[in-house]
């Protein structure tokens, strides 16, 4: 398993050259818990759903809209996705490729995609 490089704001992550906003710092750990919670069983929920569309069962494709719909609830919660949690005013860069940001030159500034020791 390699190790997730994040941004030296801590804003976002970076998983095969792109960024992925991380959760909001702020959250208390019992409601990031709780959030996580909903967003695990919720992925648990879209993939019996996708299962249960596949088996043409009734109604799973209602089930996989609710199931992602709470998916999304909870990366909402967390601050993954909707409204940026910082205060600074910069842009969200979710899902844009590193090379086209302003993290670019520190970016390549590092050993092959590793952090360079502190």
């Amino acid at each position: 398993m390699s190790v997730a490089i994040t941004t030296p704001d801590r804003r976002y992550i970076i998983v095969r050259g792109r960024l992925w906003r991380c959760a909001n710092p702020d959250l208390s750990p019992e409601r990031r818990s709780d959030l996580v919670d909903d967003l695990m069983a919720a992925r648990r929920a879209v993939k019996v759903a996708k299962q249960s569309e596949r088996d043409g069962v009734s109604g799973a494709a209602e089930a996989l809209k609710a199931a992602r719909a709470t998916v999304d609830a909870a990366k909402v919660g967390l601050g993954e996705r909707g409204p940026v949690w910082w205060r600074d005013g910069a842009p969200d860069l979710n899902r844009h490729l590193v090379r086209t940001t302003p993290y670019a030159a520190w970016y390549a500034a590092l050993s092959d995609g590793e952090p360079e020791p502190r």
